[in-house]
């Protein structure tokens, strides 16, 4: 396994993280210096005393309460074995309409949604920079190597085909719009083996964008010679960790463009998009060295930064700025993101496009890109004649 493949290994199964708040003189590029005025420091404490009261008084009730209450049993639960069991007809329009893709090491990296026999897949954007460097596997154990078509990064989609295949079963598309909240809708997970089970938990809506960040902290001095900009701490599992950076080392260029303040660190990262990846050179004890950095959203690193990650699966490295998402509960990774999420009736109604946390998804609802993708996989089934020159 090389470096590269290792270090992104840490980066998809980490699920620790450590709380690092910046010291007086240090700035994150992922943070900012606001402090929260008085009156609202009173107002908190005044709510906590308040229940702090009320659980006092309740105190007795609660050892009242029957110990012995039962449980529903793990198989009865919304995906338990039982409940799974009710929805197994849903696996050929769903799981056989989805494929894996992975890197050369067989880690799952996100999962696809199949929308044309031929081999046209759609998948999560930011999860797959560099698609050449991997592969998808079908339902049926067929493997391929992908060729992008089309890249859109608004909406985070990327369509490809995966080359030489054909004869692949298609989703079949419904509206989302006449969904409702509470409705019951079906996942695929386990990177398209499984199936799971959730409900519409909020409205449609825009999810406004935040900027991507590195997860670092930053002397808010110029650094010795006045030089870069010296990294005074790192986020647990951020980009700039995963990178290999380290404490200490001294920035000297981003994304090709020379820094000599950390302001100027912020502007240049939080302009790009979660998953760029984006050429990082720094010294090191008086040695000049180089390193690519994949960009995470900022919502992801504050999140690890304040310890609310913890356990939980991970988020995906891009989880905001989208046009428009439809809200669900299904229990999913980040290598679910990028399959298809449907109906009790089969219908698929959207992509899943972000793990927000433990219980929020965010999926494309299909009216959102549907008619667009048509038009590229046309555009790239008949491109325009080659005109010979006069």
């Amino acid at each position: 396994m090389t470096k590269d493949e290792y270090r992104a290994e840490r980066s998809e199964t980490a699920s620790t993280a450590k709380r690092v708040p910046p010291r007086r003189g240090e700035q994150s590029e992922a943070m900012t210096n606001d402090r929260a005025p008085a009156s609202h420091v009173w107002a908190f404490s005044s709510f906590g005393l308040r229940h702090f009261v009320l659980l006092f008084l309740l105190g007795p009730l609660c050892i009242l309460a029957d110990p012995l209450r039962p449980t529903l049993p793990s198989e009865q639960r919304t995906n338990g074995k039982n409940t799974l069991a009710a929805v197994e007809t849903l696996k050929p329009l769903t799981v056989a309409c989805a494929a894996r893709i992975e890197s050369p090491l067989g880690r799952a990296i996100c999962t696809a949604t199949v929308v044309g026999e031929d081999g046209y897949v759609l998948l999560k954007a930011s999860e797959v920079p560099e698609l050449h460097k991997t592969r998808i596997k079908f339902s049926d154990g067929r493997t391929a190597d992908l060729r992008e078509v089309h890249r859109e990064t608004r909406l985070d989609l990327l369509l490809a085909q995966a080359i030489g295949i054909t004869g692949l079963r298609v989703v079949s598309f419904g509206a989302a719009r006449p969904l409702a909240l509470g409705q019951w809708l079906c996942s695929v997970a386990d990177a398209g083996k499984e199936t799971r089970i959730g409900i519409v938990s909020a409205k449609f809506r825009r999810i406004p964008g935040t900027g991507a960040a590195l997860g670092i902290r930053m002397d808010e001095k110029a650094a010795k010679g006045g030089k870069g900009v010296r990294i005074v701490g790192i986020a647990s599992e951020s980009p700039a960790e995963v990178a290999g950076l380290q404490e200490n080392d001294v920035l000297l260029t981003i994304a090709g463009e020379k820094v000599a303040e950390f302001r100027r660190v912020h502007d240049i990262v939080n302009k790009r998009q979660p998953g760029e990846i984006i050429d990082v050179r720094y010294l090191r004890k008086d040695k000049e060295e180089t390193c690519r950095v994949r960009l995470a959203s900022r919502t992801k690193v504050l999140q690890n930064w304040e310890g609310e990650d913890f356990a939980n699966g991970g988020i995906s490295l891009r989880s905001d700025n989208f046009p428009e998402v439809l809200q669900h509960d299904i229990p999913l990774l980040p290598s679910d993101m990028g399959g298809p999420v449907a109906t009790l009736e089969g219908k698929v109604i959207g992509i899943n496009i972000a793990r927000v946390d433990r219980v929020t998804t965010f999926a494309l609802p299909v009216e959102a890109f549907w008619t667009e993708v048509q038009q590229w996989m046309k555009a790239d089934r008949h491109p325009p004649k080659a005109v010979l020159a006069q």
